[in-house]
Order: structure tokens, then sequence, then C-alpha cells
């Protein structure tokens, strides 16, 4: 069944008096990394003023037994506490939603966790479905939507599941999702799978051929392979992946979200991207400086599940996104804000009548 999102691709008020003053935050807390971002409104999407990013590996281990280990709890408790502190330097936050993933949502000790974290960082956090998960992605990718197009399939490579979901664009504007598919795993949990410093032929064709063995259904029943071979979807990848891809694509002598985030990138040169980072090696991968020590396995996990939509797809093309679930929530809370004024101002007005209406009839009687 469709999934009506919150947003959409209208354009936001364009009186600074329909803005709200002060912070909005967001933290997206995944299987690999801690994110925060604190952003003020803007007239048609909103200014990001801080950001913060940790790669804290929570999920680490967690194929073992379902438990997160002491080590990584630790890790991401440090990294929860930098950004409470963050946050409280840019108070009064006028609204913050902090949202945890597929590690959480798969780990038995859970709820210790969360509850730990709420009692060393002060922050409560929301272990979200990979539905709702997928939901908040599109909605942060809708700004890089061509206009002329009315679906989009998003890719989301986590750390511990991929998230795929096809959208659609009314006349009206706004966004629901049609379906979606979750692939069990992500780049945290195939590099713990297959452990040796450079992943194999045998065990990188495995992740293409499991992920499109989960795929057949999903493009059956929506029509995904036509919708892009007849180039009414627009593809849209977001995750570090896909950053990395743009970045090497780019020849960047080190990362730069400005120049990565929004590009696009063809079919034939997303191979020859995936092609280079292969050959690069482990150790080549460790020297990049656009991946580094800490994303060299994680990167070549996530190539094998873009390679598997590039090979399954007709994709001509794929839009990179340096965005996704937080500010997917970012824009959530703010059309949410929006909407209250708009209601509250509406409603006010109807009562301002309703009053003047009531005084002139008592006057009128006296």
């Amino acid at each position: 069944m469709a999934q009506f999102l919150k947003n959409s691709r209208k354009h936001w008020p364009q009186h600074d008096d329909d803005m709200s003053s002060g912070h909005y935050a967001a933290i997206d807390l995944g299987t690999n990394s801690c994110r925060l971002v604190i952003a003020t409104p803007t007239p048609t999407s909103f200014r990001v003023v801080e950001t913060f990013s940790k790669i804290t590996r929570l999920g680490e281990g967690i194929i073992n037994d379902n438990e997160l280990s002491r080590d990584a709890i630790r890790r991401t408790v440090t990294a929860l506490k930098v950004c409470r502190g963050v946050i409280n330097e840019y108070a009064p936050i006028i609204n913050s939603r902090f949202v945890a993933t597929a590690a959480c949502r798969r780990a038995k000790n859970c709820q210790e966790f969360v509850d730990l974290v709420k009692k060393e960082a002060g922050i409560n956090l929301e272990v979200i479905s990979s539905k709702e998960e997928s939901r908040l992605a599109v909605v942060g990718c809708v700004p890089l939507l061509n206009r002329n197009i009315k679906r989009m399939l998003v890719f989301d490579i986590g750390g511990g599941s991929t998230e795929i979901s096809l959208a659609r664009i009314t006349d009206t504007g706004k966004t629901f999702i049609e379906g979606f598919v979750s692939l069990p795993y992500g780049v945290v949990t195939i590099s713990e799978a297959f452990p040796k410093q450079d992943m194999t032929h045998l065990a990188y064709n495995t992740i293409v051929e499991r992920t499109q063995d989960i795929l057949k259904d999903f493009d059956e029943k929506y029509g995904i392979y036509e919708g892009i071979k007849n180039q009414e979807i627009q593809v849209i990848g977001t995750s570090g992946t896909v950053t990395v891809l743009g970045a090497v694509h780019l020849g960047l002598p080190r990362y730069n979200r400005s120049a990565v985030d929004g590009i696009s990138i063809s079919g034939p040169d997303v191979m020859k991207v995936i092609t280079k980072i292969k050959n690069m090696g482990d150790a080549g991968r460790r020297k990049h400086p656009c991946i580094g020590p800490s994303k060299s396995d994680l990167t070549i996990s996530g190539c094998a599940i873009i390679e598997s939509l590039m090979t399954y797809w007709p994709i001509s093309e794929i839009t990179v996104a340096d965005r996704g679930i937080r500010e997917g929530i970012l824009l959530d809370m703010m059309h949410h804000e929006r909407q209250q004024k708009h209601n509250f101002r509406k409603h006010g007005r109807r009562l301002y009548r309703r009053g003047k209406k009531y005084a002139a009839k008592k006057s009128g009687s006296n």
C-alpha cells in the first residue's frame, strides 16, 4: 500500500515570519556511524549550521550473537555524549529526533543500550523500522529529483541493512512510496561475513547473486526494469560507498561534500569506478584520501551491492546523494512545524471573525 510522505516538492512559504527561529537537531545512529546535523529553516529548505560524524561500528560483531558488544557500546556512547554537547551549544532546539537503525533492531540487548544512552548522554533514541528508515531516506533525497521525472528509486546502503525504495511524485507535489525492499545486510555485516583483507571473487559474486535474487519479486511487482529502461525512474544512491564513488570519479584530492552531493554518474562510469576501486586492493584503498583505513573493507562491500543493482537493472546513470535519513528527519520536522503554524493562523482567524460577528450581534441586540 502506498504510504504518503510528510513532505512534498512544493516550496515552503516565502515569508520570513512563516519560519521558526531556533534550531532543529537530528541524529542517525547506524550500524557503522553516528551522524548529527543541526539546521535552521530557510524559505525553501534548511541551512546546516553544524554537523558531527563519527565511525563507531556499533554493529561490530553483531552477526555472531545478535548482541551489541561492550566496546561498540562504549565507543557509541562516547560519540553520543559529543553530540549532546554540540546540541546544547545550539539551544534553543525547536525540535529534535534521534533514530537508531539496523544494529539496534537486531540486537537482543538493544533496550539496555538505549537506557544507557539516555542515562549517560541524555539522548532518547528511537529505534525505527526498516520501512520508516526507507521513508526518511526518500524524504531526504526528494530535493535531488529531476522535476521532469515523477518516480525515483532510492537505495540506501547502511552498515547492517540496505533499503531500496520506489517513490512517486503526484501532480499536486505529494510524494508517496510505492514499495520498498530491505536487504538483510549492509557493508559492516558483509565485511565481517567475509573477513579477508581483500574480498575474494567468489565472495563478491555471492553478494551480487544474493542481492539480485532478493530483487526479483520487487522488480516484477512494480515494473522497475521497464521504468528505468524508459527513463521514467531516476536512480538515487545514498551511502558512504556511493559518495566515495562520486569522489573517486571526480578525482578529488580529499572528500568534498559540496562537490559530490547531487552529481550524476553515467552507468558505464559507475562500473569503471567500481573496477578501479576493486583493482586498488586493500592497501591501495587504505592509502586513497577519499577512502582510507576505516572505509577500505566497507567500500568494497558496498561496491558489490551497487554492482548487483547496475547489472540487474538497465541503469543509465546514478545521482549521488550525500544526504539521507538526517535530512529526511529535518524536512519532516520543519514541514510539521509549518503546518502547525498554518493551521493555528487559519483557526485563529476563524475564531477572530466569529468573535467580531458575535460582538456585533450582541451590540445590536442591546
